[in-house]
């Protein structure tokens, strides 16, 4: 049973989409459409922009989508029968199975990465990958942590990513790593998503939720928040707000996918770094 998934900031990378873009010409109209949706060619900046430029929430976003998005839409065997996506990853997904109209969901996604890109600048913050701790104890030290940190990111048994103010992230690194953690490293994010930071984000994007038409996709969307399935319109749109505040659940979303019969995995979109995470993932 086949399962796509589509991964979500961080996978960001100069060139991303540009073979789409001079091979298929259903590609390139809807690239094109992106850049009139935004009213600026953020193609150009995918293909040739700078790094830390690309990097930036108001662009990686709408970078990772187009480019998710217009590579499902353009397949000729896209015939999945569940799928998932890791944070902005859900939005992909859900235009990639019909829920959301391409221009829809850029459109959302544009609101959610400016509206989050406010949010940080309200509340500077960061996010720091753990390696090799158990969860368990990763929860426990950013409920004993002075400050807001919480566990945003349960990627694998291995990984799990903290998320929440730079004094406070730092405090529970050196503690994680105190109590036997192989690594703590931060990311190279702009700000702690998936944290209550994101607050005033959610606020925006919940306005533009409800401002946008959402449809029963294809097939059941596995979404970060419960790890579940869901087709219903009302469920679906309830877990995406949620879901900018509260913790991405991609291992428990992955192992529900495999209890429910997914036995091959197709990363759409820029690189592969889901693929990676689904090799340390059993049931």
């Amino acid at each position: 049973m086949k399962a796509y998934i589509f991964p979500g900031q961080g996978s960001q990378v100069v060139g991303m989409g540009k073979d789409l873009y001079d091979n298929n010409p259903r590609a390139r109209e809807l690239f094109e459409l992106a850049n009139e949706i935004l009213g600026y060619r953020i193609s150009d900046k995918m293909f040739f922009g700078s790094e830390e430029e690309l990097k930036e929430t108001k662009y990686t976003q709408v970078a990772i989508y187009i480019h998710s998005v217009i590579q499902a839409l353009t397949m000729e065997d896209f015939h999945p029968a569940m799928a998932a996506g890791h944070s902005l990853g859900e939005f992909s997904a859900l235009a990639a199975t019909g829920a959301l109209t391409f221009e829809d969901g850029l459109k959302l996604v544009s609101k959610r990465a400016l509206a989050m890109q406010e949010a940080c600048d309200i509340t500077p913050g960061t996010m720091a990958a753990i390696l090799r701790l158990d969860a368990s104890i990763v929860e426990k030290v950013c409920e004993e942590t002075e400050g807001t940190v919480i566990a945003a990111n349960y990627n694998s048994p291995e990984q799990i990513i903290i998320s929440g103010e730079i004094d406070a992230v730092g405090k529970a690194m050196d503690k994680c790593k105190e109590l036997g953690a192989i690594r703590a490293t931060l990311l190279k994010v702009g700000g702690a998503f998936h944290s209550p930071l994101m607050e005033p984000a959610r606020l925006v994007l919940a306005e533009a939720i409800e401002q946008t038409k959402i449809t029963t996709p294809i097939c059941p969307i596995y979404q970060n928040v419960d790890a579940q399935p869901h087709t219903s319109v009302d469920e679906i749109k309830n877990n995406l707000l949620i879901q900018l505040t509260n913790p991405v659940k991609w291992m428990q979303s992955v192992r529900m996918m495999k209890i429910d019969g997914a036995t091959e995995f197709y990363e759409i979109g820029p690189g592969q770094v889901l693929t990676g995470l689904i090799k340390r993932i059993n049931i």
